[in-house]
């Protein structure tokens, strides 16, 4: 009989069992899907981002990685997070406190938009070098840390939904499925990453967005906001094409 407040040595080998098929499945290689599997996941994510009712769904994920990414880049310019929130419309907030202005104001207010882009360009990264499972199982770990700052209750389902998701699939999708997974998912932050940037200089132009990220950083820096949408922009155009070239290349 085990004593009250002691963990059962069977529960303990069962954890142990299952961290050890996790960290294997990390470190582990796949076999790479093939082009033309590469290429049909890349028309599935780009359908997404392209046709409006898909994309309205497919949106939130794009947010969850922006505002995830304002997160930790203030947390690396050392900002204290205070909290993010995600909405229904598929906006989002995320607070931090520091100095209002600054180097760390200004990475943490540039990090948003390109965030979705450097996380495809990881992922296909680690596709490249057959990782595919390593890329679903640091989704569920990068949600799994998300919840921790999440501060309302929509934004705490949508994580939670997008996190079973992958979950389920990591651990219980065949070979075959996850390899697809992680290449839909990494080609979909790469081919969605541009679609905000262009929506929010078409909002900027309709003077809807006076406190976008981009007119943020031209408070901060005294640089026009144009000049910000055009570096987003151009973050997120190159990291598509060097993470297409590395998914292409490593089928």
């Amino acid at each position: 009989m085990t004593p009250v407040g002691h963990a059962s040595p069977v529960g303990d080998q069962v954890w142990r069992d299952i961290w050890h098929d996790i960290w294997q499945d990390v470190v582990g290689t796949q076999p790479p899907p093939g082009q033309g599997s590469v290429l049909l996941t890349g028309l599935l994510a780009l359908g997404l981002v392209v046709l409006p009712p898909a994309w309205q769904v497919s949106r939130h994920v794009v947010t969850i990685a922006h505002e995830g990414s304002h997160g930790v880049a203030a947390l690396l310019s050392g900002r204290r997070l205070a909290g993010i929130r995600l909405h229904s419309d598929t906006s989002g907030l995320t607070v931090s406190k520091g100095r209002p202005t600054g180097p760390g104001m200004v990475v943490t207010a540039f990090a948003g938009y390109v965030g979705p882009a450097l996380l495809g360009l990881g992922g296909a990264l680690l596709l490249r070098e057959r990782h595919a499972l390593a890329v679903l199982w640091l989704a569920v770990l990068l949600l799994g840390l998300l919840v921790l700052q999440i501060r309302n209750f929509y934004g705490l389902y949508v994580v939670l939904v997008a996190g079973v998701a992958v979950v389920v699939v990591s651990w219980w999708g065949s070979d075959a499925v996850q390899s697809l997974a992680a290449y839909t998912g990494v080609w979909f932050l790469l081919l969605a990453a541009p679609r905000p940037v262009v929506e929010l200089q078409q909002a900027r132009r309709r003077g809807r967005a006076r406190d976008s990220d981009a007119d943020t950083l031209a408070r901060l820096t005294r640089l026009p906001g144009l000049f910000w949408v055009g570096a987003l922009l151009l973050v997120t155009v190159a990291c598509l094409v060097v993470g297409a070239r590395w998914l292409w290349s490593g089928a």
